[in-house]
């Protein structure tokens, strides 16, 4: 691992990955031609499928007085990702389905994933490595039972077999996979290997759901689809301690997580709004303990010092609308327990956001997307003050926060369909007071990214 402070660029990572893109394009390609006899094929017993994501992120120099351990750098920097993700499903009996997903990932975020609260790579994890590595990210069991109300057919894809279902179901799963499969999903914000990149935009920022440092957990879901209904809830582990690589081996700590949606239709253009709460139980710092121990001593406030069993919840809004065949709007906005630090996501106690989505057909490129959206982050005032006294959060910690501000992140991007399922998108974010510090910033990010799938 190179030091945080400076470039990597590792030329073998990155012509494997080109190399990889480059023959999941060309697969691609080649099945696109017989799509039409696909459509007509019977039910999938067996599915292989599988994507690579290469990401290069640069961020220019900026004016910063000071800087901490948590802190994005002034200097100019540029670090890139990536990823292959082979997806292998079968039906082991009616109705259900097994998955399991390998991934081999390389590469770092941005000052190894620090300095921004609403971080600008969904494809960057906490743990960064020069060298390309295995790791089993995904394996469950998903058993569907029907209850009518009419057919719809399943299109093939990772994580989904080609067949039929009925409109009301229910669906369990089990086993290990991300709670954003399932939860706050968005058609316009939700996935950075195809849409927006920043954190705080593909899920709602105060979400801070259960998961490793790579995002995943073990537990099980179970939803409910009825008419335009559907609910959802989930017993996940948490990590061992906070930002952890290591989940809890004994599930002693916990995530509740329940969600409502309704989906509509006006005047054919669909619309879907959900509500997502949480509920975390495990041993977590508060800010005001962190702070008054650290007196007492005459240290930093640290949360680890003073961690203990307790709950710690929030809830968020998340809907989107078709305005019309190609173009929709969707919106975020959350809020969650602002006194207790964050277990697993990032430092975002409140946080709102909109955006929109626009396919490119009125100009000829129907497979093409840009995109367009903005998203304001905010702290509750005992949080700033522990990052004021010099305290580290998850993702922020500038050492000191003699003026904080509300952090405000405008992206926009432009997705190119080389081929239908080869994409090349330029990313831009623009970034005000970073880390909630208005003594830092702003900063501009710049971002390529190379994307295949079959």
């Amino acid at each position: 691992m190179t030091d945080r402070r400076g470039t990597v660029r590792l030329r073998p990572p990155k012509l494997a990955a080109c190399l990889a893109w480059a023959c999941l394009a060309a697969g691609a390609k080649a099945q696109e031609q017989p799509a039409s006899d696909q459509s007509a094929a019977p039910t999938e017993a067996y599915a292989l499928h599988g994507q690579t994501t290469f990401i290069d992120q640069f961020h220019f120099a900026f004016p910063a007085p000071y800087e901490g351990k948590n802190s994005l750098s002034p200097d100019a920097e540029g670090r890139e990702t990536w990823d292959l993700t082979i997806y292998d499903g079968f039906r082991p009996w009616k109705g259900a389905e097994f998955w399991i997903a390998p991934e081999v990932d390389q590469g770092f975020g941005l000052d190894n994933t620090a300095g921004v609260a609403g971080y600008p790579s969904g494809e960057a994890y906490k743990i960064g490595r020069s060298i390309p590595y295995v790791r089993l990210q995904r394996i469950f069991v998903r058993q569907t039972i029907e209850l009518g109300g009419g057919e719809q057919n399943v299109d093939s894809g990772p994580f989904q077999l080609a067949g039929k279902t009925t409109k009301n179901r229910i669906v369990i799963t089990a086993g290990k996979f991300s709670v954003d499969d399932i939860f706050d999903s968005n058609d316009y914000a939700h996935d950075p290997r195809h849409d927006f990149m920043n954190w705080s935009l593909i899920d709602t920022g105060t979400f801070d759901y259960a998961a490793d440092a790579w995002g995943y957990t073990v537990g099980a879901a179970v939803e409910w689809y009825q008419g335009d209904w559907a609910l959802r809830a989930a017993v996940m582990d948490l990590s061992i301690v906070p930002n952890s690589p290591e989940l809890d081996p004994h599930f002693a700590q916990y995530q509740l997580i329940g969600e409502g949606e309704r989906r509509w239709t006006i005047h054919g253009l669909g619309g879907v709004a959900r509500i997502t709460g949480y509920w975390s139980h495990g041993r977590m710092g508060s800010f005001d303990q962190a702070i008054a121990q650290a007196q007492s001593v005459g240290g930093v406030p640290s949360t680890a010092l003073v961690r203990e069993f307790q709950g710690r919840g929030g809830f968020g809004f998340n809907a989107q609308q078709q305005l019309t065949g190609d173009l929709g709007v969707f919106v975020r906005a959350g809020v969650r327990n602002g006194t207790v630090e964050p277990y697993e996501f990032t430092d975002i106690d409140r946080t709102g956001a909109f955006g929109v989505s626009l396919k490119g057909r009125r100009w000829g490129r129907p497979d093409d997307m840009v995109g367009l959206a903005g998203v304001v982050n905010g702290i509750t005032a005992i949080h700033q003050a522990y990052l004021a006294d010099g305290g580290i959060g998850v993702l922020v910690g500038d050492g000191q926060l003699p003026h904080p501000g509300t952090e405000r992140i405008l992206e926009t991007f432009y997705s190119v369909a080389v081929v239908k399922q080869f994409h090349v998108t330029l990313d831009y974010q623009f970034v005000d007071n970073p880390a909630y510090n208005r003594d830092r910033g702003p900063v501009s990010i710049l971002a390529a990214r190379l994307h295949a799938e079959f």
